[in-house]
């Protein structure tokens, strides 16, 4: 018996971004814009062309005259996970930045007279806290801890969307890998100092992503009218922090002796370090079920990607 064969949707002729100035963000809209599609643009400040709109997500506002005639919104907006120490405060910007704007969005796109085709909201890994060893899919329970709990009320936030009957995609993004930004762009500097190595006693899974099939699948679930839900972005073999740490070496052929003890990185990091040293073993069942296919599945071939 034949596979089923995903179902695709019409192309996406208007698609609106939120997020879009973002390294994800940046690079779907450019892939999007080359492919022929009309990208329309949110922005907090004030617009400075046709392809840009004004939006609020703090204070619940969105310029719905620019959701009007889209077959898509995509919604990549949040503070950066990493660009600060986890304070009080900070932990408070991080979940009204994603969980506000989310549901800002998903109501604006309910409340459309014509709504979207499909409401693709970003998730992420965090969802399942620390999974040890243990691999695990989309099947598997929320975790325990901040970024877990975070992660729930993210996805939660999009209830409006699916209330309407738009198709809602939470895509939970593992580590990106790109020279551009992310957390790779401050790794690649130090492996290239010779000042690189591994996290604690490095036997933690990171699940990464090369940008090029982290861009490639969210069109592939903007596009696949079958999927909806939550899906991981991760590459299917993922590997250790020992190991990217080995493969960092032997890509950019820079010793990699050194160590950074778990206590050091709590002294430095405080909370956050407990994200850094927990071990996310990420499996992307549902998008290899509905026929993605990676072109950077392992780790050493994803670096070589990422650096050019």
């Amino acid at each position: 018996m034949e596979p089923t064969r995903p179902q695709r949707s019409p192309q996406h002729s208007r698609v609106v971004v939120a997020g879009a100035s973002g390294l994800i963000g940046t690079a779907l809209a450019r892939s999007l814009t080359e492919a022929g599609h009309e990208v329309v643009r949110l922005v907090r400040r004030a617009p400075r062309g046709r392809d840009e709109a004004r939006w609020d997500p703090e204070e619940g506002y969105v310029d719905t005259a620019a959701l009007t005639g889209c077959t898509a919104i995509v919604n990549l907006a949040g503070a950066g996970i990493g660009d600060h120490r986890w304070t009080d405060a900070y932990k408070r910007e991080l979940r009204d930045s994603r969980v506000l704007g989310t549901g800002t969005l998903a109501a604006a796109a309910a409340a459309l007279d014509v709504p979207p085709r499909v409401f693709l909201n970003a998730g992420a890994i965090g969802y399942y806290g620390d999974t040890g060893q243990r691999a695990v899919d989309e099947s598997a329970p929320a975790g325990e801890g901040f970024l877990p709990s975070l992660c729930v009320e993210w996805e939660a936030a999009t209830a409006a969307a699916e209330r309407a009957g738009i198709r809602t995609v939470i895509a939970r993004t593992g580590l990106v890998v790109a020279r551009e930004g992310g957390a790779w762009a401050r790794l690649f500097p130090l492996f290239k100092a010779g000042l690189g190595g591994r996290l604690g006693n490095g036997g933690q899974y990171w699940s990464h992503i090369a940008l090029h099939d982290e861009v490639a699948a969210l069109r592939h679930l903007l596009d696949t009218e079958s999927l909806s839900g939550p899906v991981n972005l991760t590459a299917p073999d993922p590997r250790t922090n020992g190991e990217v740490t080995a493969a960092m070496g032997r890509v950019l052929r820079r010793p990699t002796l050194l160590a950074v003890p778990a206590p050091a990185m709590r002294l430095v990091l405080g909370e956050m370090a407990d994200d850094v040293l927990a071990s996310q073993r990420v499996l992307p069942r549902r998008l290899l079920e509905s026929g993605f296919t990676f072109r950077f599945p392992g780790i050493e071939e994803t670096l070589r990607a990422a650096l050019g």
